[in-house]
């Protein structure tokens, strides 16, 4: 019998030496530590949870917004500045759901706080399917109002 990093025996202990995050979490594990990502309004952290290569599509997105982003530099840089526009102070509900592939995962959440430059409130029901590879997020899309987002900004730019 092998031991962990421990030293305990791996039979029911833990994760082995060269064991990938994906073999350790499931899905919605891996979707939920996303979300636990964006709260902490940590968006590098979250971007670091992607492939090199991952794929983010916002199909609902106002006019002006991308649609779609391609790469894990290109989404960092569209979020990085994320929780100085809209400060998530809370995500009151989330619901995720397993698929029948292993690594997809599908979540409808929701979150609550307000828009920094004019303090209107920001609340937001999202319906989100995400596609892992190697326990990183590969292919992102999130489906949401947009006339709740303009709504709550008035004209600020995101």
């Amino acid at each position: 019998m092998s031991t962990s990093l421990c030293g305990r025996p791996n039979d029911t202990d833990g994760p082995t030496i060269g064991a990938k995050i994906s073999d350790i979490l499931t899905a919605e594990q891996l979707l939920q530590r996303s979300l636990d990502k964006f709260l902490a309004k940590d968006m590098k952290a979250w971007t670091d949870l992607c492939t090199d290569d991952v794929v983010a599509e916002f199909p609902f997105a106002p006019e002006g917004s991308p649609t779609r982003i391609e790469g894990r530099g290109a989404l960092f840089e569209y979020l990085r500045n994320y929780p100085d526009v809209i400060d998530v102070r809370e995500i009151p509900t989330t619901r995720i759901y397993p698929t029948n592939d292993p690594n997809v995962a599908i979540a409808e959440w929701s979150v609550s706080g307000s828009v920094v430059s004019n303090g209107n409130p920001y609340n937001m029901k999202y319906a989100t399917f995400v596609t892992f590879r190697d326990g990183l997020i590969a292919n992102y899309r999130e489906y949401w109002n947009p006339q709740v987002f303009l709504a709550a900004m008035s004209g600020t730019s995101f």
